[in-house]
């Protein structure tokens, strides 16, 4: 765990030097820049809340209730200073249905409350504080702050910024636009599917479990503790791919606007490469954690890549029957 907190935070400081470098160095157009500085004090209001009412409330899942509505309110602040361009209406259209699900998904687990201090906590939270450094409470508070609260508040609004760079494009909505639209909504779907998969399995573990059996003695697959249903039985991670899937292709909307650079690279490109960077780490640690709690799990991530599909496991099931 130490080691993991270290790598964390060298790689936090790595990357917020570089992105702090690229940002120092562009020239923003005056619309840019007021648009820009209205966004950055809703993610610094935002940051704020996240790390005080955590703090107070104990509960660190303050920032995971605000991940998929912050972006909405970006987009349509961008919206209205662009004067509601085409493309800018598109790329909002997507971030609010993408929103929507992601918030809907949140919350069938627990996460709101009419008390919003309060609700269902990401577990890893709780693993992290128990770390040996992080069980110091003014290093957990320092955690709270930096990561937890201004370096996720920060993905959440790089992550918009290509909606910033094609804000004043005069390029005509075409046909790059439209291939990357239906790019973006099937990472939506494939998204979608996944967290159903998910949610139908956990759920019906849990009701299981309420009779009173052990975990070993239920039905398979819900013996197993780890969801291998539909998707998940060809690949370990489909709702991080359709995730980063998702902004990947909203950031290549820039293409279809001409503000592209050394090929299909320009400066708001920093948004959704932090978020992969974050998935890696994320899905990592969290892979960790289910190595502990399930036997099965080795074998499982051996046959099973993290985003690209397989059928190896499914085969292996096959011949155990």
């Amino acid at each position: 765990m130490k080691r993991n907190l270290l790598r964390i935070v060298i790689g936090l400081i790595i990357a917020f030097c570089i992105v702090m470098g690229i940002l120092s160095g562009i020239d923003f157009t005056p619309l840019q820049k007021e648009t820009l500085n209205i966004l950055i004090i809703i993610a610094l209001s935002s940051a704020a809340y996240c790390f005080i009412v955590g703090e107070i409330a104990k509960n660190n899942s303050q920032m995971d209730k605000l991940w998929s509505i912050l972006p909405i309110v970006y987009l349509f602040v961008v919206l209205i200073k662009s004067q509601f361009n085409i493309r800018i209406a598109v790329f909002f259209v997507i971030v609010l249905l993408w929103g929507i699900r992601l918030t809907y998904n949140f919350a069938r687990k627990g996460a709101y409350s009419i008390k919003f201090w309060t609700g269902e906590e990401d577990y890893r939270w709780a693993v992290l504080r128990s770390d040996g450094l992080l069980k110091n409470r003014f290093l957990w508070a320092l955690f709270d702050l930096f990561f937890i609260s201004l370096y996720q508040n920060f993905i959440v609004l790089a992550i918009t910024f290509p909606a910033v760079a094609c804000m004043e494009s005069l390029n005509a909505f075409g046909v790059s636009d439209i291939i990357f639209t239906v790019i973006a909504l099937g990472f939506l779907a494939l998204e979608t599917v996944a967290d159903e998969y998910q949610w139908k399995f956990h759920k019906t573990k849990k009701e299981l479990l309420k009779s009173g059996k052990l975990l070993k003695d239920l039905p398979s697959p819900y013996n197993k503790g780890f969801n291998t249903t539909g998707i998940w039985a060809y690949m370990r991670h489909p709702n991080y791919l359709g995730e980063q899937g998702i902004w990947v292709s909203v950031y290549l909307f820039t293409v279809g606007a001409g503000v592209i650079k050394y090929g299909v690279f320009n400066w708001s490109i920093i948004g959704c490469l932090l978020l992969i960077l974050l998935f890696m780490g994320s899905s990592a640690f969290g892979e960790k954690i289910t190595l502990t709690k399930y036997d099965g799990y080795s074998e499982y991530s051996e046959l099973v890549l993290k985003y690209i599909p397989t059928d190896r496991y499914v085969k292996r099931i096959a011949k155990e029957r």
